[in-house]
């Protein structure tokens, strides 16, 4: 029989690209979303939550073929035989919302989401098929100053959550101008749709590439260093010219940047239209105090989805920190956007001015850990514990663990049935910052012993001597039951004060 049951024994198994998350590490993204969302709030933004399943053809780029959606989401049919999809951003379904609630919304609009979204895709390191979003979006404004105010709020949030200034950048460009420069290259025409996303996903790939690799996806393609080949976009060297002069004419003056971009757009209007906004934009950064060292204009941003109409930023992470390789290397970016003026329209049948920016929490949590820059509590601290100390007095143990709660102190019960050590040694792994004492000796007094773990601990591992012992603050103290909540307090206050 016992070999039988274990044969038959279910495997514990994640699935690949999902991640269990133990209360510390969530503890470390609420204050993480908690700063954030203040900086959204603080800039005029509503919040709103959206379902995570929509249905496929809502969600645009992923539509069911005859048999099942295209790769990339997760995909089902309801009993109605309809598909639904996990939504894979934030942005799909805000665009349904909003058409779906037009005429009842204020508009502009500007909402901020949080959510995980769902890929379909190959799992690697720092990508995972399901990770967490922070969104910000505004519908209903085609203003330069739109684009600006989500930039200047990218920057506001990196410096409340604690990355320091020139540890991060905010990257802007336009989308408007990289359509001029492909005219200039000849590639506008709708018969060049394919070479100008083949375009645009090979600037993308300029920090992994560099200019000459991008040089290369430009023309017949390049190969990497394992010898796999990527096939090109196909240009001439004429028409790679003014495209790795476009990616190549960032500065840190945005008003040089600029005059290098107007002599490569040459006469397109959509790329003068870009040019425009972008100095428009730069204008708004300059008066609002934001320097070159927060928000640059930068050519070589592109990102790489095909919906953004206007202009394009990412959130880069200038520190560096160590690969798989022991190479030193930058985590990257860790949000970015844009302006999508059509996404809405698919919906409506006319164009709705739109644009936004996603934070990559998971991400950006991930890259943040990795180089010991922890967001919040490093160790978050445990409830007190009560020990049972004799099993006939649990009723006025429970209720000495619901006067600490009454007065807002996190306490809980030992729940076990072993004796004192084992319940220290518990409630040691609890990180518990003190723990409730009340045997024989105290109950006859109608006292407790308050003992301070975190004290205690201290005090073991720094103090050498009897004279410094006895002029520390001592480890643990007796007090009448009546006082036990009192002191609790004070002893937490006491541990925070020390800690900083």
């Amino acid at each position: 029989m016992g070999k039988s049951n274990k044969q038959n024994k279910l495997k514990a198994r994640l699935p690949r690209g999902f991640v269990d998350r133990p209360h510390f590490n969530l503890a470390q993204t609420q204050h993480m979303l908690a700063t954030i969302c203040e900086v959204y709030q603080r800039y005029g933004f509503d919040s709103l939550e959206t379902p995570m399943i929509e249905y496929t053809d809502a969600l645009g780029k992923f539509l069911p073929d005859q048999d099942r959606p295209n790769a990339g989401v997760f995909s089902f049919q309801d009993d109605d035989e309809q598909w639904l999809s996990l939504r894979y951003d934030l942005t799909a379904p805000l665009a349904r919302y909003v058409a779906e609630n037009y005429d009842q919304l204020a508009k502009p609009y500007r909402s901020y989401r949080v959510g995980y979204v769902f890929r379909n895709e190959k799992p690697g390191p720092g990508r995972f098929r399901q990770f967490m979003q922070c969104d910000a979006d505004t519908v209903g404004s085609a203003e330069p100053t739109s684009d600006a105010e989500i930039c200047m709020m990218a920057a506001d949030c990196m410096t409340h959550l604690g990355i320091e200034q020139g540890d991060y950048l905010v990257r802007v460009n336009s989308r408007k101008i990289l359509d001029g420069v492909m005219e200039a290259a000849g590639l506008n025409t709708e018969n060049d749709a394919q070479r100008q996303l083949s375009v645009l996903r090979a600037i993308d790939k300029l920090d992994r590439v560099g200019l000459h690799g991008v040089e290369a996806l430009l023309g017949e393609g390049r190969m990497d260093e394992s010898g796999d080949f990527t096939k090109g976009a196909g240009l001439s060297a004429t028409q790679i010219k003014p495209l790795i002069d476009f990616v190549s004419a960032g500065t840190n003056s945005a008003q040089e940047t600029m005059q290098a971009l107007e002599k490569i757009i040459g006469s397109s209007e959509a790329g003068k239209q870009g040019v425009d906004e972008l100095t428009a934009m730069g204008v708004l950064f300059e008066s609002a105090g934001y320097g070159a060292d927060q928000i640059l204009i930068d050519p070589s941003v592109v990102r790489g989805l095909e919906y953004y109409t206007g202009a394009v930023y990412e959130v880069e992470l200038l520190f560096e920190t160590v690969n798989e390789k022991g190479e030193k290397a930058q985590f990257g970016s860790v949000a970015g956007g844009g302006r999508y003026d059509g996404l809405v329209s698919r919906f409506k049948g006319q164009e709705v001015p739109a644009n936004g920016f996603s934070i990559g929490v998971s991400r950006l949590q991930s890259a943040l850990s990795a180089l010991g820059r922890t967001i919040g509590d490093h160790e978050e601290k445990g409830p007190v514990v009560v020990l049972v100390m004799d099993k006939d007095q649990l009723p006025r143990y429970q209720k000495m663990v619901q006067v600490l709660r009454a007065n807002s102190i996190r306490a809980e019960l030992y729940l076990g049935s072993s004796g004192m050590r084992a319940q220290m040694k518990y409630a040691d792994r609890r990180n518990a910052p003190c723990v409730i004492i009340q045997g024989e000796d105290e109950r006859a007094n109608n006292s407790v012993t308050i003992k301070d773990l975190i004290e205690g601990k201290r005090l073991s591992e720094n103090i050498a001597d009897n004279e410094t012992w006895r002029s520390s603050r001592p480890a643990q103290v007796v007090v009448s039951e009546d006082n036990m909540a009192k002191a609790v307090i004070e002893m937490l206050v006491a541990q925070e004060r020390e800690q900083g």
